[in-house]
């Protein structure tokens, strides 16, 4: 979500104190090399080191049973780095089988957006209309699973002196020391099978914290010690690949690919009258050679052409099948929940319930952090590397990639995201290409399936799966929760679609 910053930005031509601890002395240095979650209090931080990164360390403690679902275990905490970085997470245990299940990491996207939107709005243990009641198709009735504000600003993420980030290649390594120190910690998460997952700008981290997780296993297991056990990568309505997501912004207002056409026809004309022109300047100053300056006029270009018609008809950019209107879009992002969610976390009880560093106190919380979202268009995080060459790079290690999109959105298009992974040069890709969208049912409740009652389309072949949820818009846990779950429990244990 929020990935139309990065958009307004084009359209249109914290400060935070010095942290001194007041949590010190409530504090636990242990002196064991492992530990088990059990042994985690409410009433302090546990500190977590490991020699292999002294640049980083973990506060962690157990969130109070007050805090969400009440019949799930969760853990609250911070990953802390000597650049004066500190990146807030959660940690919810499965409701099925904690002790064997698998873990996933969720972040949302942006950049700069907090998983408490996901945490809270889509795929948590609980809504925020009611925190405390359960949701049902959470997925942690599948794994265990990490929400985290990242890169360091986001949510209850803060950092100090300065210190600020612009790329996700700095953000990689503090995921890469957080899991490994996590994992060397808590023994019996050593060697669990781990699944990276999240939606929007998530397109572009996650690849990239995936290389940067294989590429360190190595140095781990040549230090003796257990390297990470990357399972898998599922991007939700990612936005991935520049190039290919652009000319899809016409199909799908102007053909009928996932809504009937509701653009003008003049207004279609024109969009696909530049369209090879905006290509044309994307390729040669972003694809083939990278030139920022040209790059970023080319890319301000096909915005303006491309997606400011979009505005003008006051709907919903991550589900065209709703109206939103201006006002509804600057306030809420035409979510509701999300002043709710705002509200919520605003509270000194939910703070204090969730542990967040007393530096924020009088600082209110975000759901995004426009500056650091200003910070990475600056340094064309998004435009300045080929992303999708990381997924191929993780296909051909073995790396299972899901891509799932729903149908309803217009930024992060299913058009735009099946033309990026049948564009994958990998050693499956032969395969994958002769596959062809075939229909994907989910259970009727009795245990079979109901296709007169699709949950969407899909193709497979080997290591990679594209995938479809119907009538979904971008947040797809949040419109259709029950196909969102099937899908994750059949891609954990390796079923087919």
């Amino acid at each position: 979500m929020h990935i139309i910053g990065i958009i307004l930005y084009f359209l249109s031509p914290f400060l935070v104190s010095s942290y001194q601890s007041t949590l010190q002395d409530q504090w636990s240095h242990p002196n064991l090399t492992t530990l088990s979650l059990l042994s985690l209090t409410e009433e302090h931080y546990t500190l977590l080191e490991h020699p292999h990164f002294k640049s980083h360390s973990v506060r962690i403690r157990k969130a109070s049973s007050g805090f969400c679902d009440p019949t799930v275990t969760k853990y609250t905490g911070y990953i802390d780095t000597s650049a004066a970085r500190h990146i807030f997470f959660y940690f919810f245990e499965s409701r099925r089988s904690p002790e064997t299940d698998d873990v996933i990491l969720w972040t949302n996207g942006g950049p700069g957006s907090s998983s408490a939107m996901g945490l809270f709005m889509e795929l948590g243990p609980c809504r925020i209309e009611d925190e405390s009641e359960s949701n049902p198709y959470s997925w942690n009735e599948k794994a265990n699973i990490f929400f985290i504000d990242q890169p360091a600003g986001v949510g209850f993420s803060y950092t100090e002196y300065g210190e600020s980030m612009s790329t996700t290649e700095e953000a990689a390594q503090d995921i890469v020391a957080f899991l490994t120190i996590f994992f060397e910690t808590f023994s019996e998460f050593k060697g669990r099978a781990f699944h990276l997952s999240g939606e929007s700008y998530a397109g572009r981290y996650l690849p990239l914290f995936g290389a940067a997780i294989l590429d360190h296993n190595p140095r781990l297991v040549a230090a003796g010690l257990e390297p990470i056990n990357l399972r898998s990568i599922m991007i939700g309505n990612g936005w991935t690949d520049v190039y290919r997501m652009i000319p899809s912004l016409y199909d799908v207002v102007c053909t009928p690919a996932s809504v009937d056409p509701f653009f003008d026809i003049s207004t279609c004309v024109r969009m696909k009258t530049i369209l090879p022109r905006c290509m044309e300047w994307l390729r040669e100053s972003c694809v083939d050679t990278f030139d920022k300056i040209s790059c970023a006029a080319a890319y301000q270009f096909c915005a303006r052409e491309l997606m400011g018609p979009f505005y003008a008809k006051e709907r919903n950019p991550y589900d065209m099948s709703k109206p939103c209107t201006r006002e509804e879009y600057n306030t809420t992002l035409c979510y509701p929940q999300s002043q709710r969610i705002r509200n919520y976390l605003d509270l000194p009880a939910t703070r204090k319930l969730l542990g967040v560093s007393p530096v924020l106190d009088n600082i209110a919380f975000q759901s995004c952090n426009m500056d650091l979202n200003k910070a990475f268009i600056d340094n064309m995080d998004k435009l300045r590397e080929h992303t999708a060459y990381y997924l191929e790079n993780l296909l051909d290690r073995g790396i299972r990639v899901l891509i799932y999109v729903g149908t309803y959105d217009w930024i992060a298009n299913w058009v735009g995201n099946e033309l990026m992974v049948d564009s994958l040069e990998w050693h499956g890709m032969d395969d994958f290409k002769k596959q062809t969208l075939k229909t994907w049912s989910i259970s009727n409740g009795q245990g079979t399936l109901s296709p007169d009652s699709p949950a969407g389309r899909v193709k497979s072949s080997g290591l990679l799966t594209f995938l479809t949820i119907e009538g979904a818009g971008h947040m797809v846990p949040l419109d259709k929760p029950i196909e969102s779950l099937e899908m994750v429990d059949r891609w954990l244990k390796g079923d087919s679609f």
